[in-house]
C-alpha cells in the first residue's frame, strides 16, 4: 500500500497525473452514441409497444438492453485506440492525418446510422449506410494497425459487432415491407 502514499498525501497531484487526453479520447465517441440513445430512446422504449417492437426481427436479435452497454464498451475501445495512434504519431502530425481522418469519418458514419434507422425509418438506407460504415471501419482498423498494433486490435470487436449489426439491419430491411414501415412511421 506504500505506492498509494503519494496520492493520499497530495490528492491534487492525482488530478495532475491523470491522462486527460486519453480520457477525452474515450469520452468523445461515447458522447455521440449517448446523444443518439437519449434522443431516440422514445422510439424503442415505451410502456406500450413502439413501432420498433412491431418489426419482424430474427430470433438472434439481442434484447434492447444489450445495445447501450455494448456500444459504450465499443466506443471506449475505439476512443482509446485513437488515443494510442495520436500518441504514437506525436500528436496531430502528418503521420496521424490518414488514420485519424479515417477514424473521424467512420465515427460520423457510425453516429449517422441511428437517425437514419430510428428517425427516418428508412431501413434500406440504414443498411446501405452501415455497409459503407463497415468499409470505413475496416480501413480505419488497417490504418491504426500500421501505426500501433494494439490500436488495430482494439477495433476488432467493433468490426465483429458491425458485421452482426449489418446482418441484423439487412434482415430488418428485407423482412419489413415498405408499406408496414410507412404505416408504422405515421
Amino acid at each position: 500500500m506504500d505506492f498509494l502514499q503519494p496520492y493520499i498525501e497530495n490528492p491534487r497531484d492525482t488530478l495532475k497525473m491523470a491522462n486527460w487526453a486519453a480520457f477525452g479520447s474515450i469520452i468523445l465517441p461515447n458522447v455521440g452514441g449517448w446523444a443518439n440513445g437519449i434522443f431516440f430512446a422514445g422510439q424503442i422504449r415505451k410502456e406500450d409497444k413502439s413501432w420498433y417492437d412491431e418489426l419482424k426481427k430474427p430470433s438472434w436479435n439481442p434484447p434492447k438492453w444489450v445495445f447501450g452497454p455494448t456500444w459504450t464498451v465499443l466506443y471506449s475501445g475505439m476512443g482509446y485506440a485513437s488515443y494510442l495512434v495520436y500518441e504514437e504519431c506525436g500528436g496531430f502530425t502528418e503521420d496521424a492525418v490518414l488514420p485519424l481522418t479515417l477514424y473521424g469519418g467512420q465515427l460520423l458514419l457510425n453516429w449517422a446510422w441511428t437517425p437514419i434507422f430510428f428517425g427516418l425509418k428508412d431501413f434500406k438506407l440504414a443498411f446501405i449506410e452501415i455497409s459503407v460504415l463497415g468499409g470505413a471501419a475496416v480501413a480505419t482498423t488497417a490504418a491504426f494497425a500500421k501505426v500501433n498494433k494494439t490500436a488495430g486490435a482494439l477495433l476488432v470487436p467493433y468490426l465483429a459487432w458491425l458485421a452482426y449489426a449489418s446482418t441484423l439491419s439487412y434482415y430488418i430491411w428485407k423482412n419489413n415491407p415498405k408499406e408496414i414501415k410507412d404505416e408504422k412511421a405515421q
